[in-house]
């Protein structure tokens, strides 16, 4: 066997890539552009500077987690296929993972951050229980989407056994 036979696994490098992915998109539009919560809204209020102060504080170092993550993610990727040159960023397997890591950023986020720790919600006020249910639901769809289009990539004979 060659080494561009060789077969290679895709699926820590996208769970985690898919978890960095999902935490920007999360930190990005939730946090700062709709700013319907902060990390620890739900405990420390941002109606002042230094509630807010605090809040800017914890969204930087969630921030920090997953660019960390998406790093990761990478480097795992690359150390995987640097030898077997595949066509990896078309790879269904590889998106398929990157889909399912960002569905289980939603549902530990949520279950975590939202359900157990109460640091914050995905929109609070009368139907805040609606809306952290709706973002543990695509946490589910996505990991099920996800795995999925792993599985299909996997039957694909355009892979080549390489991705």
């Amino acid at each position: 066997m060659s080494m561009q036979d060789k077969r290679v696994s895709l699926k820590a490098p996208g769970i985690i890539l898919g978890i960095g992915l999902g935490g920007f998109f999360d930190g990005i539009f939730l946090h700062q552009i709709f700013q319907l919560h902060h990390m620890f809204s739900s405990r420390i209020a941002v109606e002042n500077l230094s509630g807010l102060e605090m809040n800017t504080i914890g969204d930087g170092l969630f921030h920090t987690v997953t660019w960390l993550s998406v790093l990761l993610g990478l480097y795992l990727l690359y150390s995987r296929i640097a030898d077997t040159q595949g066509p990896v960023w078309g790879s269904k397997v590889l998106w398929g993972w990157i889909i399912a890591g960002w569905g289980c950023f939603n549902l530990v986020e949520g279950l975590v951050d939202h359900q157990i720790l109460d640091l914050h919600h995905v929109y609070a006020g009368p139907n805040q229980l609606l809306w952290d249910m709706l973002f543990l639901a695509s946490g589910v769809i996505l990991i099920l989407v996800g795995w999925f289009v792993a599985r299909q990539g996997k039957k694909d004979p355009a892979a080549s056994g390489r991705v």
